[in-house]
């Protein structure tokens, strides 16, 4: 397995599509998005919470706040993984309480993530509902999570990884597929 290509699977137009596809979903599921929040997880959750926000004022003109949640301290793997570096978690002036929240991340996997987000998210405050955005939902799951807005469903096998880049931290915009590299021992 190890030195295969990666399969492109979307390219800029189809994330843009896919955003902009997310953004008309959320508005008619929240009534206008008026009382919406959007957090991305970290890292390439982030850019995409910004990209939707500004995708959800160019087709309403409404300011949707934009904040990011950091989930280090509540992963359930932090003792099999290396230490990481915590990032910021950024909360909208507007705050949370009694809002819609949208978490927003790029790959939905095992559910694990989410579910640290939604720990870290309760100790921030107390939203009206929490819903979560993604860009690939790639099956698999382990715990009971289903993402509410989805830019594209993409079956794999569990030795494939999804790999997203963005523009703002990859220099491109791209989602591949490639078999996972196999670690010698």
């Amino acid at each position: 397995m190890a030195g295969t290509t990666p399969k492109p699977v979307l390219g800029a137009d189809e994330i843009r599509r896919a955003l902009s596809r997310i953004g008309h979903e959320i508005l008619e599921r929240t009534d206008g998005a008026t009382e919406v929040v959007l957090l991305g997880i970290p890292t390439r959750g982030v850019p995409l919470a910004r990209r939707l926000a500004a995708r959800l004022s160019q087709t309403e003109g409404i300011e949707v706040p934009v904040g990011s949640l950091d989930i280090t301290l509540y992963r359930d793997d932090l003792r099999l993984r290396p230490a990481r570096t915590l990032g910021p978690t950024e909360v909208p002036e507007s705050g949370i309480d009694g809002k819609v929240v949208i978490l927003v991340d790029d790959v939905l996997y095992s559910g694990r993530t989410v579910r640290a987000a939604l720990d870290a998210l309760g100790d921030i405050g107390r939203p009206r509902a929490v819903q979560l955005a993604v860009l690939v939902d790639r099956g698999h799951r382990e715990l009971p999570i289903r993402p509410d807005y989805v830019g594209k469903n993409l079956p794999t096998a569990k030795r494939e990884e999804v790999r997203v880049h963005l523009t703002e931290t990859d220099g491109q915009d791209c989602v591949l597929l490639q078999a996972r590299q196999e670690v010698a021992g």
